[in-house]
């Protein structure tokens, strides 16, 4: 069975990008993929690609064109292929296959020198934090750090976010918006979260701080939240899942709750690229990692519930449902070829 039109491919093949998806038009006898999504499945023109669907049952494409240019789109693996990679016992899931979210070595080296100048920054937030300054002080240091090493924050001006930083203390979960009434007290968390382009390639980390003496409880949160990311970076490596990822994420932070419904991205060329990484999914499920991916690993761990909301008056700052604190560390992370490396933190 081939597919004869772009609506039933949409079904199964999933364009991220609608501009891209209207560029690439399908014969009636065949799909068009990119060069990387071919030599990742080891596909040639006219050969036949398996697609699983548990409700119709498998479907055939036969691969009628391969492309050079850049195709933002992820294709279903191949039983054949995944058994090839994870031996005939493992169980066939319907999964997603990264085709052209791996950089290039050239590219790679430029994300890492926007990475020493987001680390850099952070590193001077944490010799100067405390007690007394304002979030709008931290705002500040930020965006004059970042452009005195030729960079730019990201955050300024992105979709309309008014500041260089976010800060998020206590029960806000992310995109806290600083300002000079916001004052540092004894006993408060924060998580900086700096993001940086340099030479138009992307960086982007976070970490959390606690100003003075911080109760146990609080100071408890933090630790878990870190070693969340910590437990899902071990879980990176090329052909893995990133559902893997996410299920170690889940299962440390037994006794508080992660935050389903915001998760890491890709990073590189673009402040938020593909895939979307959740830290609530099942082992063996989600994206397959290939050598090359580019993304973030930031869970938000609350010490209550995992339901959140956001502030209706400035339409950024996320907070608890329950008013309860909230922690997140982030870093990048790259797939290597017999592993991983952390770019930024």
């Amino acid at each position: 069975m081939v597919f004869s039109t772009l609506e039933d491919i949409e079904q199964y093949v999933h364009f991220q990008d609608r501009e891209t998806k209207e560029q690439y038009e399908l014969s009636d006898h065949g799909v068009i993929i990119s060069e990387k999504t071919a030599k990742l499945l080891d596909v040639h023109v006219g050969d036949t690609v398996e697609i699983k669907d548990e409700e119709k049952g498998n479907k055939e494409v036969i691969i009628e064109h391969i492309t050079e240019n850049y195709m933002s789109h992820y294709m279903y693996m191949t039983k054949e292929y995944y058994e090839e990679i994870y031996g005939d016992e493992a169980e066939y899931n319907t999964i997603l296959f990264a085709t052209d979210d791996e950089y290039e070595p050239e590219q790679i080296e430029k994300i890492k020198e926007s990475c020493a100048i987001n680390i850099a920054v952070l590193d001077y937030v944490a010799e100067h934090i405390q007690a007394g300054m304002s979030t709008g002080d931290i705002d500040r240091m930020v965006y004059e750090q970042t452009t005195l090493r030729g960079a730019i924050p990201a955050p300024l001006g992105f979709e309309g976010f008014p500041k260089s930083v976010c800060t998020s203390l206590n029960n806000e979960v992310c995109h806290g918006i600083p300002d000079d009434d916001i004052i540092l007290e004894e006993g408060d968390i924060i998580n900086v979260d700096v993001s940086t382009i340099y030479n138009g390639y992307y960086s982007d980390s976070s970490r959390m701080f606690c100003i003075g003496e911080v109760h146990e409880e609080m100071k408890r949160l933090v630790d878990v939240a870190k070693e969340c990311v910590e437990k899902g970076l071990a879980e990176v490596k090329p052909w893995g899942f990133l559902g893997d990822v996410g299920y170690a994420i889940n299962e440390h932070a037994s006794g508080y709750t992660v935050v389903p419904d915001i998760g890491g991205h890709g990073v590189g060329l673009e402040f938020h690229e593909d895939p979307y990484i959740c830290y609530v999914t099942p082992k063996g499920t989600e994206m397959v990692m290939a050598p090359g991916m580019i993304f973030t690993i930031e869970p938000m761990v609350n010490m209550g519930c995992d339901e959140v909301f956001i502030d209706e008056d400035n339409g950024w700052t996320v907070y608890t449902e329950d008013d309860m604190p909230s922690a997140q560390w982030e870093i990048m992370v790259l797939v290597t070829e017999d592993g991983h490396e952390v770019l930024c933190w």
